[in-house]
């Protein structure tokens, strides 16, 4: 725990902030038909609605990253947490979809900030053996975020339809000031200009197809894959599992924000706890390959199973599988990424919401076909995958100057 409060509390703050941005992305989830209704919009127009943060998070990750490192990881979480505060109060204001829109344009580009450059900060102030309890600390934040997001916009809209994008809106806000005024730059941003000139010379800017494109010549290009399978599996769950107990099982939404809410917080607190100690017992290769077989056998559980309290024990098991699977990746990928922290974060954040964006719709299809076969196809998808982590080994090898030199040449 004591990384927690390691150079005045910086892990908590980066937590906190990444935390209220991706619990951003799931407030609109429970709002959503009251929206359509008020505003008049078509079911497509919403399913776009929700692809639209996913995507802008998609186009800007790797600039934001390259960014971070350019600049410094604090002007970076500064932006995004500014412009998330805009994109909520945008949303709550909203008499039209012209604006839900912009605000959830606004809202990916916000996370496409902070994402990238939070996990390079922390990659920045841990040492190799802290690396993968910060890794934890920082995606537990994320997924309680990403997973919670539904519960806490159902709970707020008690008291209105646009309170929980007014309290949002106001929370960045105050992350914002509280993070310019604590959060120090990271080390690996204060190095000397001669270095970031070399560096710069063997990494010319490029843009985000070509470096989706020559990804696969990476050596954590399997962990990329990793992470767009996992989140591929966590939005495919998550998007139509409101309307899969709905139809099937008849929950009402305070049974769906209750099993969201606590089954994504002991998933959680589990990743907080004993996260490092896992890591350090199995190895990543080892705890990456088991909470892929699990959160894929699990989904695959919740197709046969029909009691409350079943649903929600195989649902925490999906959450704490993807808790422990996220950083165990992130990890794994920033021991190779050494100065380009940014530039590999950005990547991940990258893979990340091209599975959110793929995730949903695959979903949505699906379903309209048969209400089990987004499960079945996810849960197979993540059980398969573990088949790359059987056939692949934990070198740790990065690629020579020449080897990113030739990269460049063909990428121009």
């Amino acid at each position: 725990m004591a990384l927690l409060f390691k150079n005045r509390g910086t892990m908590m703050l980066l937590m906190f902030n990444l935390f209220l941005v991706f619990a951003g992305i799931g407030l609109v989830i429970p709002v959503i038909p009251k929206y359509i209704t008020m505003l008049d919009i078509t079911g497509s127009t919403a399913g776009l609605l929700t692809a639209s943060f996913a995507f802008t998070q998609l186009i800007f990750s790797p600039l934001a990253g390259r960014l971070s490192d350019s600049f410094g990881r604090k002007r970076i979480i500064v932006t995004g947490m500014l412009v998330f505060a805009c994109a909520e109060v945008i949303f709550g204001l909203a008499d039209s979809a012209l604006l839900l829109f912009v605000s959830r344009l606004m809202g990916g580009v916000s996370g496409a900030f902070i994402m990238p450059a939070v996990m390079a900060y922390a990659a920045d102030m841990t040492t190799e053996e802290e690396r993968a309890k910060g890794m934890g600390y920082i995606n537990a934040s994320f997924l309680t975020g990403y997973i919670i997001g539904p519960g806490i916009g159902g709970y707020l809209a008690e008291f209105g339809i646009r309170v929980p994008f007014y309290v949002a809106g106001a929370a960045g806000l105050v992350a914002a000031i509280i993070t310019t005024i604590v959060l120090r730059e990271s080390r690996a941003t204060r190095k000397s200009d001669e270095k970031n000139t070399i560096v710069t010379q063997k990494e010319p800017q490029k843009s985000l197809l070509q470096q989706l494109r020559f990804a696969y010549r990476e050596p954590y290009f399997i962990s990329l894959i990793l992470v767009f399978v996992m989140s591929f599996g966590l939005a495919n769950y998550e998007a139509i599992f409101g309307l899969f107990v709905d139809h099937k099982l008849g929950f009402t939404p305070k049974d769906i924000a209750f099993i969201f809410t606590f089954a994504s917080i002991g998933g959680a607190l589990i990743q907080l706890s004993v996260f490092g100690w896992i890591m350090n017992r199995l190895g990543e290769k080892l705890v990456i390959t088991l909470c892929l077989l699990a959160s894929g056998i699990f989904i695959l559980l919740t197709l046969f199973v029909h009691q409350f309290w079943l649903i929600f024990a195989v649902t925490f098991i999906i959450f704490l599988s993807i808790d422990l699977l996220r950083p165990a990746i992130s990890t794994q990928m920033s021991m190779v990424a050494e100065e380009q922290q940014g530039y590999v974060a950005g990547l991940n954040s990258a893979f990340t919401s091209l599975g959110n964006i793929v995730g949903p719709v695959a979903a949505g299809m699906l379903f309209d076909v048969n209400m089990n076969f987004p499960y079945v196809v996810a849960g197979m998808i993540l059980i398969l995958t573990v088949g790359l982590m059987l056939f692949t080994g934990n070198k740790r090898v990065l690629p020579t100057s020449n080897d990113r030199n030739e990269r460049n040449v063909e990428s121009c």
